[in-house]
């Protein structure tokens, strides 16, 4: 079993929800800015009772539920330890890594309450790529110098699918998504769409490594509305732009050529079965 927390920031790039059709699911929900993330949810619990505790986990393949509308959802994830105090809240979060992550969502689930149930849908519904080391979390460290990027092969090509961008335009990043992040596991409540995340660390027994995704970032206006076939072939990439211009890492993924530095680049690729 592997033994971290699996969660997600959602709504913390902006337009991403609305092209994902996802925005009148979170209508209820408040936040204190305009650009605020609209929460946590957990898609990996491996002490909890219900499908959270599934291995949803495979860094080849993509496996989709019959007659489900699936989407990628390009993103980096980090890998944290969580620090609780005496009485189980989180008081710090220490960042360690950051790679590739595809957070591949179902879509028009209407026996869906909670967005956790549209996250961990299968043995395969989430990958992540090699990991980077971070030196430290802020504008003066590593993420400032990466980009993500993804790529849809399929019957008919290979083709940008979400767009490029820099990690820094993240609504929130850096001390600003790790203060709001603490605040946010300490705090939300089971309301429409969200869980209570204070539960769902304490049924974990305190785990204290967690992979967090911080969110999806928009797609190319000609796959907003893309639904995943068999056979098609998702990359998702994060490199420093820096060292790699957008169109060598096009060739890199097109040509499947052996990613040349994995401190430089951390690439994910899946197959949609």
């Amino acid at each position: 079993m592997r033994d971290f927390l699996g969660f997600g920031v959602v709504g913390n790039f902006a337009f991403h929800l609305e092209q994902a059709g996802e925005a009148s699911t979170f209508a209820l929900v408040k936040t204190t800015c305009d650009n605020a993330p609209k929460g946590i949810f957990p898609f990996y619990v491996p002490n909890a009772h219900n499908f959270l505790s599934n291995d949803c986990f495979d860094n080849n393949y993509l496996i989709m539920p019959e007659k489900t509308l699936v989407q990628a959802e390009p993103e980096v994830a980090l890998r944290c330890e969580l620090e609780y105090d005496e009485d189980g809240k989180v008081k710090d979060i220490k960042v360690k890594s950051f790679m590739a992550f595809n957070d591949a969502s179902i879509r028009r689930d209407t026996t869906a309450i909670k967005v956790s149930q549209k996250k961990n849908f299968s043995n395969a519904s989430k990958g992540f790529g090699n990991e980077i080391l971070i030196d430290k979390f802020d504008s003066n460290g590593i993420c400032q110098n990466f980009s993500i990027v993804s790529f849809l092969k399929n019957q008919n090509g290979f083709f940008r699918y979400g767009e490029c961008a820099k990690l820094s335009e993240y609504n929130y990043f850096y001390s600003t998504l790790i203060e709001w992040m603490k605040v946010t596991f300490n705090t939300q409540k089971d309301y429409t769409v969200l869980e209570n995340l204070s539960s769902i660390t304490k049924q974990s027994g305190y785990i204290k490594e967690a992979i967090i995704s911080v969110g999806a970032t928009r797609y190319e206006k000609a796959y907003e509305s893309y639904f995943l076939n068999h056979g098609d072939e998702i990359s998702i990439v994060v490199f420093n732009h820096n060292k790699y211009s957008l169109e060598l890492i096009e060739s890199f993924v097109q040509n499947d050529t052996q990613i040349p530095d994995k401190s430089d680049i951390s690439i994910l690729k899946q197959v949609v079965k």
